[in-house]
């Protein structure tokens, strides 16, 4: 099928050697990857900053250890660390409890792997965005006799996506990038595709060209949808005027 949509839109050389549904397969486990990864890092990230800018030493001290850790070990190292505990902590309650042997979603454990990993970044990302609302408006907020989830969602979260926006971005395209790590758990995501299709056909080079422009396809629309958000939470603001 997607040969002959090449054909009719003039690009025949551009042959799939009938490996089209697997890539299309491995681009749609990317992006479910990425957007449910992407779900749980922001949840993660909320958390983290939150903590972070507590009061409360029991709550910013995790919150300091989790971003520290994470930051500084490199992504396919946690990846492997994560999985393969998971999967041996599973193993090891399963037989202690006399359960038969349980194996983890490699799917499941890709989310919430990449989700845990980058909600340590997009934690720096909000907590610099929360500290760029000027407190005037959160006194202001008080003042009005606003509860402290009204105060967030109605004065805090709008103002400091503005400010947040830019490194929400940057970490989800980093994220969306790095969904290629799957690959080493068992899930079969674009370049795992690609990869199978090249060795298949040994066009190796031909077809990682194919999956980096689809990712760069991916991105380009990213950056569309970034800058539209951008313009409504800037709305009033100088930067939304250019």
């Amino acid at each position: 099928m997607i040969d002959n949509l090449l054909e009719a839109v003039g690009l025949p050389g551009l042959s799939m050697h009938g490996f089209g549904p697997l890539l299309l397969v491995g681009t749609w486990m990317t992006v479910k990857l990425s957007v449910l990864s992407l779900v749980v890092s922001v949840i993660l990230g909320l958390i983290g900053a939150s903590a972070k800018l507590s009061s409360a030493y029991v709550l910013r001290l995790p919150a300091q250890l989790y971003t520290t850790l994470i930051r500084g070990v490199p992504d396919l190292v946690l990846m492997l660390l994560i999985f393969y505990s998971l999967q041996t902590w599973l193993t090891e309650l399963t037989q202690y409890l006399g359960w038969s042997y349980v194996e983890i979603d490699p799917f499941a454990a890709g989310v919430i792997t990449l989700g845990f990993i980058y909600g340590a970044y997009f934690t720096e990302t909000f907590r610099g965005a929360m500290l760029a609302v000027p407190k005037g408006q959160r006194e202001a907020a008080v003042a009005y006799g606003l509860n402290r989830s009204q105060r967030f969602f109605l004065i805090t979260f709008p103002q400091m996506m503005r400010f947040a926006l830019p490194g929400i971005g940057n970490n989800w395209l980093v994220l969306l990038k790095a969904t290629a790590l799957v690959s080493i758990i068992g899930l079969a995501d674009l370049v795992k595709a690609a990869q199978d299709a090249g060795k298949s056909t040994f066009q190796l080079f031909y077809f990682l060209v194919l999956a980096a422009l689809v990712y760069l396809l991916i991105t380009t629309l990213s950056n569309y949808i970034l800058r539209r958000l951008a313009r409504k939470y800037s709305a009033g603001s100088r930067e939304a005027l250019q």
